[in-house]
């Protein structure tokens, strides 16, 4: 029997909303790719405060516009980030990111650099800045149920050792989680294929089920229309190919994996949606690691289960990263990466059900404040998912 029980608290950060983090961000937040230079300007001025660049924001439109926006204003409203400086070229597009940000009831406020200069605002975002971090700096953790919780998985780089080791872990976390009434999510809709109806199979009932099919059939459609020829340079990757992995339909009933054997799927998010109850949510999202954690993070989870075979050096600027590997060759090449090795479990010395223990042990460590290894090694990837071309 698991440790975690409903009765299990962790310190957090209640936020205005009621929302609780797990992280005491000040974040710095450029609208678009020109004002990554006064945001990086002002992270650097002001101590504790974190700017988190992109290269996106300029002439998109449509429903990658929308995305764009949702993203970043799913970013600053996640329960780790207590205050945000928005900094854009011009205004207008800059107050639609602090209006949203704003619904959460955190401090946050913007500064548009045309008419004013990198000088000017600069100082100014700076002072907003200093005012925010020492805010931040007198909030206190409290006790909070277990139940608050939202964490995301997904997984890089896998190999043979993923969805026999890594992989079945943190499907038995999730099967924990899930049973304490946690929010969860996975995604990754190519890494599905071929065994999505697994997936359909395991849905709640018939209108998630319904729903589930119809983003994996977009996704479906999506590639008959622009694939050049097929998928083989790039599912599995080269990495997967080099770790054992033949077939898409092979990583796929590997990837399936990490939603354990109990989990149903509950709900079904499209890019950057936010879940409207616990339970276990499907996001359609890239497979890209960047991509898909800052998706998570945009969406609003605050913990991240990313099981990896060869091993993958993914963080997030906002979302704590759990690496989980059961390779032994990878956790001694590469162990600074690695916070759960589950190599045990693959050579018999402990069952799947100690291994999922052992990952929630190190999930309650980090929740509690404990850095990952991507954060000690100042890991703060920040990757926005784009549909089109820009125009």
């Amino acid at each position: 029997m698991s440790s975690i029980t409903k009765d299990t608290f962790f310190r957090g950060y209640r936020r205005e909303n009621g929302r609780v983090g797990v992280r005491n961000h000040v974040v710095i937040l450029p609208l678009d790719d020109l004002s990554n230079a006064a945001a990086e300007a002002v992270a650097h001025n002001v101590k504790g405060a974190m700017a988190i660049p992109h290269p996106y924001g300029r002439l998109q439109f449509g429903a990658d516009l929308d995305l764009h926006f949702a993203t970043l204003i799913g970013a600053g409203c996640n329960p780790n980030v207590a205050a945000v400086v928005v900094i854009g070229i011009e205004e207008g597009w800059t107050r639609k990111v602090v209006d949203g940000i704003a619904t959460t009831g955190k401090p946050v406020v913007g500064f548009g650099i045309e008419g004013h200069g990198d000088h000017e605002t600069i100082m100014q975002a700076s002072k907003a800045a200093r005012q925010y971090v020492q805010h931040a700096s007198e909030m206190q953790r409290v006790e909070c149920p277990i139940s608050d919780l939202w964490v995301s998985t997904k997984c890089g780089e896998s190999d043979t050792t993923s969805g026999c080791g890594a992989n079945p872990t943190v499907g038995d976390a999730f099967d924990k989680l899930h049973a304490l009434g946690t929010t969860l999510v996975f995604g990754e809709t190519s890494e599905l294929t071929g065994g999505e109806q697994i997936v359909a199979a395991r849905c709640a009932n018939d209108q998630v089920r319904e729903d589930f099919m119809k983003m994996f059939q977009r996704y479906q459609d999506m590639i008959q229309r622009n694939k050049t020829s097929d998928l083989s340079e790039s599912q599995p990757t080269k990495g997967n190919i080099a770790g054992g992995l033949t077939t898409i339909e092979e990583k796929a009933l590997g990837n399936i994996q990490k939603i354990g054997r109990k989990c149903t799927v509950d709900g079904v998010l499209d890019k950057a949606e936010r879940p409207l109850h616990p339970g276990l949510w499907f996001m359609d999202s890239s497979s890209a690691a960047a991509e898909m954690v800052t998706l998570c993070a945009a969406s609003g989870f605050v913990v991240h289960f990313f099981p990896t075979g060869q091993g993958n050096v993914i963080g997030n600027a906002i979302v704590p990263v759990i690496k989980i590997c059961a390779n032994p060759r990878t956790v001694r090449t590469m162990g600074e990466h690695i916070d759960v090795d589950c190599s045990g479990l693959l050579q018999r010395e402990r069952t799947l059900d100690q291994a999922g223990d052992q990952l929630l042990d190190m999930m309650m460590r980090t929740i509690n404040g404990r850095w990952t290894a991507a954060e000690a090694l100042g890991h703060r990837e920040f990757v926005l998912t784009r549909l089109f071309e820009s125009a």
